[in-house]
């Protein structure tokens, strides 16, 4: 089996205009793939065309629609609705549900047949390997942005991705604490061997420039 995330773009835009050129990128499991270009060059749309969300996303009033394949450990899963990729998306905004605490943000994330038991030391788990011991019964709203940030990207990693996609997630931290969540997910990514796409902005989050594509020249 190819394991891995690849994609091939044939054609990603209206039914008009073409968003993209023709692209093609593999990621190997536990490695991270850097997305780079300015606004408007379609990092966010290619993101959500390989998540199964495009259906969602607009160009002004007009639909954006993906030509080509996209395979996950060796299974096309292009025609899949998103719910069956197993592929997780996390978004500079963390998301965290206010009405939760922490511990049961990230059960959220857990599946309900791991049983009450299991799913309670994966929690306790989460929250030591986050960082986080301490802060299962607290309110997401007295978190830091880097705890919140933490918090919502281990509940993407509890969910068990095959793949994971990542739009800024570390944009609204500040520089060092940037650093320490940024190096913290890669080392999650790479322990548990999930291919990762990242859209960045900044340079330092480059996390192997062998794996970086610049949209504004790809293709």
């Amino acid at each position: 089996m190819d394991l891995g995330l690849h994609v091939n773009v044939t054609r990603l835009g209206t039914e008009r205009d073409a968003l993209l050129a023709p692209l093609a990128f593999a990621v190997s499991p536990g490695a991270v793939c850097t997305l780079m270009g300015p606004s408007g060059v379609g990092k966010s749309s290619l993101l959500a065309a390989i998540a199964g969300t495009l259906s969602v996303v607009s160009e002004g009033l007009r639909p954006l629609v993906f030509e080509g394949t996209i395979t996950l450990n060796g299974r096309r899963v292009e025609a899949l609705p998103a719910y069956q990729r197993g592929i997780g998306l996390v978004t500079q905004e963390p998301l965290l549900f206010p009405h939760l605490t922490v511990a049961e943000n990230l059960a959220f994330g857990i599946a309900q047949s791991s049983g009450k038991a299991k799913r309670a030391a994966l929690v306790a788990q989460a929250l030591q390997a986050a960082d986080l011991q301490g802060y299962g019964d607290a309110d997401p709203s007295r978190l830091s942005g880097g705890q919140r940030a933490r918090v919502a990207l281990m509940r993407a990693l509890l969910a068990e991705p095959r793949a994971l996609l990542l739009d800024e997630p570390f944009s609204k931290l500040d520089e060092t604490l940037r650093q320490h969540i940024r190096d913290w997910f890669f080392a999650q990514v790479l322990s548990r061997q999930i291919p990762a796409v990242l859209v960045t902005h900044d340079p330092s989050d480059i996390a192997d420039r062998e794996h970086l594509i610049d949209l504004a020249h790809a293709g």
